[in-house]
């Protein structure tokens, strides 16, 4: 495999005049960027449905994009929009109690003025090509005339809508209409950008959750393949036990899957997923993989991950028959925390590159993750879920802070700047792909992380940048930094 570089930056995270990032002229804008820079990959955050606590790790759905993501400016140039105002409150945060309305208002109007024109025939074809997003649109047209309240807690005629199609939907039809709309305006832009992106030698790589949220079409379509109580609601789910980020765990309320019937029929529900997502990105990133091997399954009724067990997951089964199907899949397991020896064994059995964070290995007073230096890997000097490399390094002691730059004079990549210091010793690193966060190419602190696991709401996922300056004054050294390591050569 070719060595190269790459960039980690939420599609939210993209400077907008809108409140928040979206599939516009500045995506557009940042792949040059990444092209003149001589990086190769784009590693986005999911772009489902946003769910509890704004995360998209909690997603309505598995196979929807989020509206919020569509550029206002792209419908403005179709004539679907006329007057588009900008928000210009706090342009360095993602405020999703303005956007949302803010857009929606506009989207709406946007889908008013295409049934206007009265020319259907690509809207047709695509919903005829996708036909997952009818239901989705039924959900979250429900869910939106139930004051957005989980499922479980609809009307039962509603809630039996998805078994036995008995409820009426007839006065809810423009509504699902439109939900249908935004999906096909929102993949369709997203298209274009990911074409784009590989005309210039970009891949984009995909983040997609193991696990689903329990408020999703995903649930509601596929019950059997969850463990659920008599009223619908999961009776065991999913986390974390205590670790370096918790010293209760992560609860993370995800349902556990019913691996019993999902064997049964063959993994199609995961074998789907897996598959439309990949039709959406060049490489796939499986979050928590480990759970493909054993995964830590939480009685519902309590309150903290403490209380669980490790149950086993028919992981090899999994794959195999994944492979049957599609063999050319590109696939990277995030590989985190504490792992046993058999999720490595699995792994390395597929193949699947595995992911090494600097900061953790750097941190002399914790475990140190994962391989240091193999080649089927990307080294990152953090993920989403880290502090900044500049945040770190100033929460921690002098003591610590000394033992870090120590440790970096040793290797021969200590500077003044923390942040520069460990971007350049991950791209000389012999790892095949190394991905650089935004916040620490642009060496920010601790008010540009984007999220800390195991609390939920803001300011997780809100940070945004403000403009690509920053960024673009240092694509020269980026380049140079990329070619002296012999990445892309």
């Amino acid at each position: 495999m070719k060595r190269c570089a790459g960039v980690l930056l939420a599609i939210s995270s993209l400077p907008s005049n809108y409140g928040i990032g979206d599939f516009g002229k500045n995506a557009y804008r940042f792949i040059d960027d990444l092209k003149k820079a001589n990086f190769k990959i784009w590693q986005i955050l999911p772009l489902g449905p946003l769910g509890f606590g704004n995360s998209p790790y909690q997603p309505l759905s598995s196979k929807a994009i989020d509206p919020i993501y569509i550029s206002l400016d792209f419908l403005k140039e179709e004539k679907l929009l006329i007057k588009v105002p900008t928000i210009n409150e706090n342009y360095s945060i993602v405020e999703y109690d303005k956007v949302r309305p803010f857009k929606e208002k506009l989207l709406e109007k946007a889908f008013l003025k295409y049934k206007a024109k009265e020319d259907f025939k690509d809207f047709e074809k695509w919903k005829k090509n996708n036909s997952w997003v009818y239901n989705y649109a039924v959900f979250v047209t429900l869910k939106k005339n139930n004051s957005l309240r989980m499922w479980t807690e609809w009307p039962k005629e509603q809630q039996d809508w998805i078994l036995d199609k008995k409820f009426k939907l007839g006065r809810y039809e423009n509504q699902i209409n439109r939900e249908m709309w935004y999906q096909y305006v929102a993949f369709n832009q997203f298209a274009k950008l990911k074409e784009y992106a590989n005309q210039n030698e970009i891949e984009i790589m995909g983040d997609i959750p193991f696990y689903v949220g329990a408020d999703s079409i995903d649930v509601w379509e596929n019950q059997k393949c969850f463990l659920l109580d008599e009223n619908h609601n999961p009776a065991f789910i999913a986390g974390v036990p205590p670790d370096v980020f918790s010293k209760t765990g992560q609860r993370w309320g995800n349902p556990i899957y019913n691996w019993e019937y999902i064997k049964k029929t063959n993994f199609k529900f995961w074998i789907d997923r897996l598959t439309f997502n990949a039709s959406l990105f060049d490489i796939i990133r499986i979050d928590h993989f480990r759970a493909f091997d054993t995964y830590w399954c939480i009685p519902a009724s309590c309150p903290t991950a403490e209380v669980g067990e490790w149950l086993k997951c028919p992981g090899y089964e999994f794959f195999d028959t994944l492979f049957e199907k599609h063999k050319d899949l590109k696939i990277v397991a995030e590989d985190l925390g504490d792992l046993i020896n058999s999720v490595l064994v699995l792994r390395d059995h597929y193949n699947f590159p595995g992911m090494n964070i600097l900061q953790f290995t750097f941190e002399p007073y914790k475990e140190s993750y994962g391989t240091k230096d193999i080649e089927n890997q990307i080294i990152y000097t953090g993920t989403h879920d880290n502090e900044t490399i500049n945040g770190w390094i100033n929460r921690i002691s002098d003591d610590e802070r000394n033992a870090v730059r120590r440790k970096l004079e040793r290797l021969g990549f200590s500077y003044p700047d923390f942040a520069y210091s460990f971007c350049r010793l991950a791209l000389f690193n012999k790892a095949n792909y190394c991905i650089l966060p935004m916040q620490d190419i642009c060496s920010l602190d601790n008010s540009a992380r984007m999220n800390t696991p195991s609390t939920i709401g803001s300011p997780n996922w809100e940070y945004k940048m403000v403009d690509f300056e920053d960024f673009e004054n240092r694509l020269g050294y980026l380049s140079e930094l990329i070619n002296n390591s012999g990445r892309n050569n």
